[in-house]
């Protein structure tokens, strides 16, 4: 019996042993999956629609404020006589931007890409996530400070008024924007409206898609770009080296008396200027917006290249935002993937912007500000800096997206856009955007819509050209040719821009 004893001690230590660290193990795992949940889970399930936490506050908390860049008051609360909270609208000129907040329609623009930030359920840190069960009151809303000056945003809408389009105004060195209309817009003050919200939503909803106020023109509208496209051909060119500025095609005097063949098809400048000069360069083709010029770009940087270096710029992607965007393309066929082009007319074509290319009024103002920054693309965002009701400060600091090209070929066509403002054949085109004593470039365009009505009027461009302060997109949608109302909206903006006491 005694040798028994002594021989199944042994045994006995071993399980428990054995018990014990499979005790251990389970202690650990459920230490684990708790960090995993209330540490790096924390900020998805504090933001997270179905959080009851989040579901009460939408109703019952006080939202942060949304304010412009000089502090005006975008949206702010109001108590219904339920004791609800609802939203309030002092300026709707901002409505694409803030979009709205209602206890029955939900979110949409900023007041959706912040709402736990507004509610107060979310500081951007993990461990104020996990302080936050114990604290009595769960809620720190947080005011959002926009880079948008309501001033220039006004002055954009003026322009624009009864017409449909947009206008995107951006900082080349920053990528803040400053301006973001879409037009035509809505009121959110109405649509919010407890009583006869649900009426207005009706009424917005029965409007064709093409004319409606809900479609955010200058993010989502995606369009037919025209000439102003030539700035995307002319960074491919030059940033793949299948151009230099000086590189010229020697059969171009020639087709622009008879025209271009590609394939059957007979490509022709819209104008006879310069027919009784030497060969265009990146600088008398840009001057003059030929098709003929930037066809031959195109076709000699190839599909694949082409493809490249506009996906470099945001196209063929949603462009990271803080409000929801649409992708442009260069190409119908297959997006933006090498060889997408169906042939080489629909290459040719789009190398001028037409064909299957389409793009947002905000790709576009990111071409115009990559060339303006000595090719150098920041991240476009409309938010600067957020501030709790218990004093949480955040700044959202300029973020390099991307270098597009190198500083000697984005001068080379800061000097190009510049003559097609400014140069003798180019004001011809794009003179109404020549701020008075500034140096200014930028690129009008024309696009046709194949028959269907008057042409997209088109400007992109920025000044002061030496040190740029501003870069901007705009569109009127069939409003005639670019001259004649996109170039005269471009130049009185970035006017109104630089002459404003900021």
């Amino acid at each position: 019996m005694i040798s028994e004893n002594q021989g199944g001690a042994p045994s006995i230590g071993r399980a428990v042993l054995r018990v014990a660290l499979a005790l251990a193990l389970v202690y650990v795992g459920l230490g684990l999956g708790l960090t995993y949940w209330q540490v790096v889970e924390a900020q998805r399930l504090a933001t997270d629609p179905g959080n009851p936490l989040v579901v009460e506050a939408t109703r019952t908390e006080p939202r942060g404020r949304i304010l412009d860049a000089r502090g005006v008051v975008l949206a702010d609360n109001v108590r219904g006589p339920d004791g609800s909270v609802l939203r309030r609208y002092p300026q709707p000129v901002t409505a694409p931007v803030t979009g709205y907040r209602s206890l029955f329609f939900g979110t949409s623009g900023l007041e959706r890409t912040y709402d736990s930030e507004l509610v107060g359920l979310s500081q951007g840190n993990p461990a104020d996530e996990v302080l936050r069960k114990f604290r009595s009151d769960p809620y720190d809303p947080t005011d959002i400070t926009l880079s948008i000056e309501l001033r220039l945003q006004r002055r954009a809408a003026d322009l624009l008024e009864g017409m449909r389009g947009a206008v995107v105004a951006i900082e080349p060195a920053t990528g803040r924007v400053v301006a973001l209309v879409s037009n035509p817009t809505f009121d959110p003050n109405r649509l919010i409206d407890p009583d006869r919200g649900q009426a207005y939503l009706q009424a917005l909803q029965g409007l064709p898609e093409d004319r409606s106020p809900l479609l955010n023109r200058a993010t989502q509208g995606r369009f037919t770009p025209g000439s102003v496209f030539k700035i995307v051909t002319a960074i491919a060119g030059l940033g793949s080296g299948t151009i230099e500025p000086e590189t010229i095609f020697p059969d171009q005097p020639e087709e622009a008396e008879r025209g271009f063949r590609v394939q059957g098809f007979t490509i022709r400048d819209a104008h006879r200027l310069a027919v009784d000069r030497p060969p265009l360069d990146l600088f008398s083709g840009t001057e003059i917006s030929s098709n003929i010029y930037y066809a031959h770009v195109g076709l000699e940087t190839g599909s694949a290249a082409f493809a490249d270096w506009a996906a470099r710029l945001g196209f063929g992607q949603p462009i990271p935002f803080d409000l929801p965007t649409a992708p442009s393309q260069v190409t119908g066929g297959r997006g933006n993937e090498p060889g997408g082009f169906r042939d080489l007319v629909e290459l040719a074509n789009a190398a001028y912007g037409q064909a299957e290319t389409y793009v947002t009024p905000l790709q576009m103002s990111l071409v115009a500000a990559a060339v303006a920054n000595d090719g150098v693309l920041m991240r476009p965002k409309l938010v600067t800096a957020m501030r709790s009701r218990r004093g949480v400060e955040r700044r959202v600091d300029p973020e390099a997206w991307t270098r597009v090209l190198s500083p000697e070929d984005a001068g080379a066509i800061q000097r190009a856009m510049q003559l097609a403002v400014e140069g003798e054949l180019g004001a011809r085109f794009a003179g109404g955007a020549k701020v008075p004593g500034v140096p200014t470039a930028g690129k009008s365009g024309t696009a046709e819509l194949g028959g269907r009505g008057e042409p997209h009027s088109w400007f992109i461009g920025f000044a002061p050209v030496d040190a740029p302060r501003i870069a901007v997109a705009v569109i009127a949608e069939q409003a005639g040719r670019g001259a004649e109302v996109a170039v005269p909206i471009g130049g009185e903006l970035m006017e109104y821009w630089l002459g404003l006491d900021r």
